[in-house]
């Protein structure tokens, strides 16, 4: 391997346009990636964390959240096309519940916070080259959501995927947009500096950012986390949820030993013979939830001494040039996480938060969830438990997984899982309306078959409509 690639890949980003700090930080992760670097943590280089601060501890007025709202922008990250899913257009355009997308959700979240504070709160998205025009054509239906001086979206840079043998920038004639991809949500913090939306947030005041996922629908504003960060000089927040056996292969954050500093660390970046401490839910009992609150003075002048390179941890993602090819050439993805910046920050802190700020839709497991009878949106358009029941385990078979299979199989809407337990399906079913689950369901079909209306399905036996009741 030579400069050589490196040089290749810089000249296609000055062609692109891209900002010659996004290129700095490109080239500062295509070193790492030269020399070996693996972006693995050690479980011996760690301690776990666990005794943190709760989001029902801290105290606040209403004056006080008013205030601290009053300083706060709300950044959603809306990159992903959700291809795992079937989807061509942006994932938060995906019908969620009630005829609502994500996209309608979040607006109608920060307007509904607009009204009961009486503060403008910006909205931005972080859009990808693929999902700006889709996502901002959606915004349209909401113009009171523009705020004078700043735009609705920023765009994530782009970078060549390099081919995984010799590092150069790959080459697929058959679709050339195939030879880029985003550089990961670490990119937000350069990607903020280079649109210029970082400093127009702070000439109009702003001093804190709300970053979430457009598709985790719990993660709403919650003033009172600014109000802490104000009163204590808290730079940066990460919210962690307690873990769960389905939670195991998620990020969670830990103490670095030879600093102290808090540090994340992604499945991505452990080794095969620590996975084991990895997946430990009582060793490490808190997952990172991805949600993150950020002030914005304390990120401008990290940007600034740092010529926009935050040394993040590098994730190496390995894959094809056209992931629906297994057999087109393999590439590496240099990628960042978002999360991992809290370790750039001294007294950056966690913050424990109830499970209902983190709703994310990954899959049609979740999506299942969602659209049924255990969640409703309030009167600010938030994702409201209907019961105090924990959430049913569902695993759909990949009759399931793409979205109009999804959808073809659930034709009158989810069945009602208020009492369900788990929900097991395996093969071609087809569920009428009015089914309901009862405890832990198992619904297995060799071939085709459809659950007729108002059904109830419990502990593997099946009760027709007649026999309800009796």
């Amino acid at each position: 391997m030579s400069q050589s690639g490196l040089a290749a890949a810089v000249e296609r980003l000055e062609e692109r346009g891209v900002d010659e700090r996004a290129i700095r930080v490109f080239s500062h992760y295509y070193e790492q990636l030269e020399q070996g670097t693996s972006g693995l943590i050690a479980e011996s280089d760690i301690e776990p964390l666990s005794e943190v601060t709760s989001l029902e501890q801290l105290q606040a007025t209403q004056d006080e959240r008013r205030e601290a709202l009053s300083r706060t922008a709300v950044v959603k990250l809306n990159g992903g096309l959700g291809t795992s899913m079937g989807l061509s257009g942006p994932k938060s355009l995906l019908e969620v519940r009630d005829g609502r997308t994500f996209l309608d959700v979040i607006a109608r979240q920060v307007l509904a916070l607009r009204e009961e504070y009486g503060v403008e709160v910006p909205l931005l998205l972080m859009n990808s080259f693929r999902t700006r025009d889709a996502s901002l054509e959606a915004l349209a239906a909401y113009p009171e959501l523009e705020v004078e001086g700043l735009p609705l979206d920023f765009l994530q840079n782009a970078e060549p995927k390099l081919r995984a043998d010799d590092l150069t920038p790959v080459e697929w004639p058959d679709d050339p947009e195939l030879e880029w991809c985003p550089p990961g949500h670490g990119d937000v913090y350069v990607a903020m500096l280079a649109s210029g939306v970082l400093q127009a947030l702070r000439d109009k005041g702003f001093r804190y950012v709300f970053l979430s996922n457009s598709d985790n629908l719990g993660a709403t504003c919650d003033p009172t986390v600014p109000v802490w960060m104000a009163r204590e000089g808290i730079p940066y927040v990460s919210e962690v949820c307690d873990r769960t056996a389905n939670d195991r292969k998620g990020g969670h954050l830990a103490i670095r030993r030879s600093d102290g500093r808090i540090v994340l660390r992604e499945r991505s970046m452990v080794s095969e013979e620590d996975d084991r401490f990895f997946q430990d839910t009582e060793r490490h009992p808190l997952f990172h939830a991805n949600n993150l609150w950020v002030d914005l003075d304390a990120l401008d002048a990290r940007l600034t001494d740092s010529d926009g390179v935050l040394g993040l941890p590098i994730i190496v993602n390995r894959k094809t040039v056209d992931p629906s090819r297994k057999d087109s050439t393999p590439v590496i993805q240099i990628e960042s996480a978002m999360g991992t910046a809290i370790e750039v920050f001294a007294g950056s802190r966690a913050l424990r938060i109830p499970r209902s700020r983190f709703r994310p839709v990954k899959t049609t497991n979740e999506l299942l969830l969602l659209r049924s009878d255990l969640f409703a949106f309030d009167e600010l358009s938030r994702v409201v438990a209907q019961t105090d029941r924990r959430d049913p385990r569902v695993d759909l078979d990949d009759h399931y997984t793409l979205i109009d299979d999804f959808d073809e199989r659930f034709p009158a809407g989810a069945p009602s899982l208020r009492e369900c337990t788990s929900l097991v399906v395996h093969g071609d079913v087809t569920f009428g309306a009015g089914v309901r689950c009862v405890g832990d369901v198992v619904v297995e079909a060799d071939e085709p078959r459809t659950i007729a209306d108002d059904t109830v399905l419990h502990d593997s036996l099946e009760e027709s409509p007649a026999e309800v009741g009796r």
